[in-house]
C-alpha cells in the first residue's frame, strides 16, 4: 500500500513519501555543501514529511483531492512533528551525546517548523513549543508513530544507515562550531539553525513544484559560463569609454582597481568612490572577476531604495545584454500571512500555487532592497527564510550602506560576519560615505585593509565639483519662503532639485509652486509611486536636463541614493551629514560646469516626531555645520570630508547607543539576546528556573519565533500592494486568471515595479474609503484605478479620476 506525499493536480499521479523524502534530502544536501553541512541539511530533508507515513494523512490527502472546498478543520492533521520527534527521541532522552543533542534540537526544530516558522525553544510565557512538539504533544498521527518510523527505516533508510548518517550530521556541527573560536556557540547555532531551515523551505518547495510540473530536475545554470561572458562584455563597455577629462581618467583608475583586488581572497571590503564615480560598473567589474576566479554562485545588489534597483538593473542589462538572468526583487507581492499552512500541503489550493512559486533568489544577478535582505535573515515567515541559503558563495555588494536602518546595525553586522566566515561569500560596502560599522558593539568583521581605492583623501578632492552652503544654522524656512527662494534661485540656473524629509511637505511645497509658476516644468516624487511611475518621471526630468530646458523637482530622499541625475542647483533641507552628501551627488554629478551651489537650508514646518533617525541626524549635522563656521579647521574643513564623516557617524551611533541591537519595549529586551544569548545569562531561562525550580532540559533556549514576530526593518510597514498603474493593469488581470505554478512565477517578477507598500493606517484608510481589492483567494492585494494618481501615486481618498486627485 502506498503512502502519499503529493497527488499531481493535472493527471492525479502519486508522488510517494519516499520519493519524496529521498528527492528533497538530495536537493537540501546540495545546498547543504555550499557551507559544509550537507549532512546536517540532509537530514532535515529526508525527515521533514516523516508524518506523511500514516493512514491518517493518506486518508486526509485523499478525501482533499476528491472533495477540495470540504477541507478538514485547520491543524487536524500533523505530518511535521513527526521528525522532530525522531530525533529528539532518538538523541535527547538517555545517554545523551552533546553534538547529537544538538543535532537534535536544530534539526529538529527546522522539521516541525517547515510550515510555519523556527519555533522558540523558550519564550516570554516560559514555555517551550519545541519541546512542547517533540516530546509533549499527542495527536492522533503520533499514535501511529511507531509504525511510521518502521516505515520510514523500511523504505527509506536503514536504521544503520540512518545512526551512521546522523554520525556524519554531528561531526559537520562539530566542525562548524570550531570555527571563529571566539564568537559564542548560541550565535553560530542560531545562523546554522536558519541556514539548515531555508536549505529545507527551498528543498521541499522546489521539489514539489517539480512534480507538480512534471519535471525531474531544474535545468541547470551554468554560472561559471554566464559570468565569463558577462566579464567580457562588460570590458568592451569600459573600454568604450573616453577617457579625455580628468574625471574620467579617475574614474577609470578606480574602476582598474577594483579588478585587481577582485584577484583578493574573499572578505568584507569598502568601496568609497565618490558620488559621480562610476561605482555601479566598477562594483560589477570586481563582482564578474571575483565570481570567475572564487567560483561565486551569484551577484547581489543591496540598495537602501527601490528606486534606484530600476536604475542599477536597466544599466546591467544594457551593458551585459541579458534580460533572463538579472532578478529584480523589491518586495514580497505575497506576504506569509498564515502562521501554519500544513493542512494545505499536498492540495493545489491557489495558495499553495503561490507559496511554491519560484521565488527563491537562485538567479545569478539579484537587485533587492535593504529590508528584503534583512528580513531574510530575521523576519517571520519561512518565504523570506527560503532565501538565505542562496546568500552563500556569493559577491554581496551594498550599495550606500549608509542606509542601515539604525535599530538593524547589529542585526546587520552579525548577519555579514556570518556571510563571510560561514557563507564564503565577499562582501563589498560601497558608498561615498562609509558608516562607522567597526565602531558599535556588535562591530562587523572587516579586513584590516578594507578600502579598495587607494589615495582616497586625493580622490574626493580631485572630485569635487560643488559647494555646500549654510542656511541652516542663522535661519529656517517655511515651505513659503522656500519657494520665493527657489524662484530667485531659477534667475539663475536652469534646474533645481529641491529634497525635503517628509511626503508630506513634499506635496505641500508641490502643489504650491505649481499654482504660482506656470513655466516651467515641476516634477515631484514620493514612495507613494511605484517603481516604475519614479521611472518615467525621472525619464522625463533626465530629458530636460539633457535638453537644457528649465526644470524643477521636488523629492524625499529617495532621490539620493544612486540615481543618475544632475542638477544646477540642489536645496536640501537638514538631515544626516550621509544625506547632504548624497543629495550633493545630485548636482553638477558629472563636473560638467563650474563649481555648483547645495543649500542646506533647517525647514521648520516639517514634523519629525516620528522619525528619530533624521531628527537626531539632523541634529548632529548641526553641530557639525557649527564647529565648521566657527573654525575653518574643524573636521577637514569641510562637511564632506572624511573626517567630518567619520565624526558625523561615532556621535551619531552612541546616540543610538541603546537602539543598535534592536529593542523590543513590550519585551523589555533586544533581538540579540532573543536570538544569540547564552542559556545561562537568558532572562528568560532564568525565570523559568526560577518558577519551576530546574533548567530547561535543552542545550539551547534562544527565542526565534518570538523574535521573528517583532521583527519589522521599517515600523509599521504593513504589506505590498499593486498599483494600477501602465502594466500593472495588465499583472492584476492576468494574475487574477493565473493558474500554473510557472505563469505566476513569471508574473510575481513582473509586478515586482508596480508595487507600493502601504503602512497599517492607509490600509486602513483604503478599506474604509474603498479602495483597494484583493485577488488570487485574497493572496494579493490591489488598488483600484480611483486609488492612484498619475501626479501623486497612492490616493487614500479613492477619488482620483482620469489621472488627477482631488484633495
Amino acid at each position: 500500500m502506498k503512502y502519499i506525499a503529493h497527488i499531481r493536480e493535472k493527471d492525479k499521479q502519486i508522488q510517494t513519501v519516499e520519493e519524496h523524502l529521498l528527492q528533497v534530502r538530495n536537493l537540501a544536501e546540495s545546498y547543504g555543501e555550499k557551507i559544509n553541512i550537507k549532512h546536517l541539511t540532509g537530514l532535515a530533508g529526508v525527515l521533514h514529511d516523516l508524518g506523511k507515513y500514516t493512514d491518517t494523512f493518506r486518508a486526509y490527502i485523499v478525501e482533499a483531492v476528491n472533495n477540495p472546498n470540504s477541507l478538514p478543520r485547520r491543524g487536524s492533521v500533523d505530518h511535521s512533528t513527526a521528525g522532530g520527534k525522531l530525533l529528539y527521541t532518538l538523541f535527547h532522552e538517555k545517554n545523551i551525546d552533546r553534538n547529537k543533542a544538538l543535532v537534535a534540537e536544530i534539526v529538529g526544530n527546522a522539521i516541525i517548523s517547515h510550515h510555519s516558522y523556527l519555533q522558540d525553544f523558550l519564550d516570554p510565557n516560559l514555555e517551550s513549543k519545541y519541546l512542547y512538539r517533540v516530546r509533549d504533544k499527542t495527536v492522533k498521527e503520533l499514535d501511529e508513530f511507531e509504525m511510521t518510523k518502521q516505515h520510514f527505516f523500511e523504505n527509506v533508510m536503514s536504521e544503520i544507515d540512518f545512526h551512521h548518517y546522523v554520525d556524519q550530521a554531528a561531526a559537520e556541527l562539530e566542525s562548524f562550531l570550531d570555527q571563529a573560536p571566539l564568537e559564542p556557540t548560541e550565535k553560530k547555532l542560531m545562523f546554522l539553525s536558519k541556514f539548515i531551515f531555508s536549505a529545507i523551505i527551498d528543498a521541499d518547495r522546489t521539489n514539489t513544484r517539480l512534480f507538480e510540473e512534471n519535471k525531474v530536475v531544474e535545468e541547470a545554470i551554468n554560472y561559471e559560463a554566464l559570468f565569463i561572458m558577462y566579464y567580457e562584455r562588460l570590458m568592451n563597455k569600459i573600454n568604450s569609454f573616453p577617457c579625455n577629462t580628468t574625471i574620467n581618467q579617475l574614474r577609470a583608475e578606480m574602476s582598474d582597481q577594483c579588478d585587481k583586488f577582485a584577484e583578493k581572497p574573499s572578505d568584507i571590503y569598502t568601496l568609497s568612490i565618490p558620488t559621480g564615480g562610476g561605482k555601479t560598473l566598477a562594483s560589477l567589474r570586481y563582482a564578474l572577476k571575483h565570481a570567475k576566479l572564487y567560483n561565486k554562485k551569484h551577484i547581489i545588489y543591496v540598495l537602501p531604495y527601490t528606486t534606484i534597483i530600476e536604475q542599477n538593473a536597466a544599466e546591467i542589462r544594457k551593458v551585459l545584454m541579458d534580460d533572463v538572468n538579472i532578478l529584480e526583487h523589491h518586495s514580497n507581492v505575497i506576504e506569509d500571512l498564515d502562521d501554519n499552512d500544513e493542512n494545505q500541503d499536498g492540495i493545489m489550493s491557489m495558495h499553495q500555487k503561490l507559496k511554491l512559486a519560484k521565488d527563491n533568489w537562485d538567479s545569478p544577478i539579484i537587485l533587492t532592497t535593504m529590508v528584503q535582505f534583512l528580513n531574510t535573515f530575521y523576519a517571520k515567515g519561512n518565504r523570506n527564510t527560503r532565501r538565505l541559503h542562496n546568500l552563500s558563495e556569493s559577491v554581496i555588494i551594498f550599495d550606500e550602506v549608509q542606509k542601515v536602518p539604525i535599530s538593524c546595525v547589529s542585526l546587520f553586522n552579525n548577519a555579514l560576519n556570518f556571510l563571510k566566515t560561514y557563507g564564503h561569500s565577499s562582501i563589498i560596502l560601497c558608498t561615498a560615505t562609509q558608516p562607522a560599522l567597526d565602531f558599535v558593539e556588535h562591530k562587523l568583521d572587516i579586513h584590516s585593509k578594507a578600502e579598495i581605492i587607494t589615495n582616497l583623501d586625493n580622490v574626493i578632492e580631485s572630485f569635487k565639483r560643488v559647494e555646500i552652503i549654510d542656511r541652516a544654522t542663522d535661519e529656517t524656512f517655511t515651505n513659503e519662503k522656500l519657494i520665493e527662494f527657489i524662484k530667485l534661485k531659477m534667475k539663475k540656473v536652469q534646474s533645481t532639485l529641491v529634497i525635503l524629509n517628509t511626503k508630506s511637505i513634499v506635496k505641500d511645497l508641490y502643489i504650491r509652486l505649481k499654482e504660482q509658476e506656470e513655466k516651467i516644468p515641476i516634477y515631484h516624487l514620493s514612495t507613494s509611486m511605484c517603481a516604475s511611475h519614479r521611472n518615467k518621471i525621472l525619464g522625463e526630468v533626465r530629458q530636460h536636463l539633457i535638453d537644457g530646458n528649465q526644470v524643477i523637482c521636488i523629492s524625499t530622499q529617495l532621490i539620493e541614493a544612486g540615481v543618475d541625475v544632475s542638477f544646477d542647483c540642489v536645496i536640501r533641507s537638514l538631515a544626516g551629514l550621509d544625506s547632504i552628501a548624497q543629495a550633493a551627488g545630485r548636482c553638477n554629478r558629472h563636473g560638467e560646469k563650474e563649481l555648483q551651489h547645495v543649500y542646506v537650508i533647517d525647514h521648520e514646518e516639517e514634523n519629525l516626531t516620528y522619525l528619530k533617525e533624521i531628527k537626531v541626524g539632523k541634529n548632529v549635522s548641526k553641530k557639525i555645520l557649527i564647529d565648521i563656521k566657527n573654525n575653518k579647521e574643524n573636521h577637514g574643513g569641510h562637511v564632506l570630508s572624511r573626517q567630518a564623516m567619520e565624526r558625523y557617524f561615532k556621535v551619531y551611533y552612541t546616540e543610538f547607543e541603546f537602539d543598535l541591537d534592536y529593542f523590543i519595549p513590550k519585551l523589555e529586551t533586544n533581538m540579540i539576546k532573543l536570538l544569540t544569548e547564552t542559556k545561562n545569562n537568558y532572562s528568560f531561562h532564568k525565570a523559568f528556573c526560577s518558577k519551576e525550580k530546574k533548567p530547561l532540559p535543552l542545550f539551547l533556549a534562544n527565542s526565534y519565533k518570538t523574535a521573528a514576530d517583532h521583527f519589522e526593518v521599517i515600523d509599521n510597514l504593513s504589506t505590498s500592494v499593486i498599483v494600477p498603474y501602465g502594466k500593472g493593469k495588465e499583472i492584476i488581470a492576468d494574475l487574477n486568471g493565473q493558474g500554473t505554478i510557472e505563469g505566476l512565477t513569471k508574473l510575481l517578477r513582473k509586478a515586482q515595479q508596480f508595487t507600493i507598500n502601504l503602512y497599517k493606517f492607509e490600509l486602513e484608510q483604503l478599506v474604509q474609503n474603498n479602495g483597494i481589492v484583493s485577488y488570487v483567494d485574497g493572496n494579493i492585494l490591489a488598488l483600484k484605478d480611483s486609488a492612484y494618481s498619475e501626479e501623486f501615486g497612492l490616493n487614500l481618498e479613492n477619488n482620483s479620476v482620469m489621472g488627477l486627485s482631488f484633495f
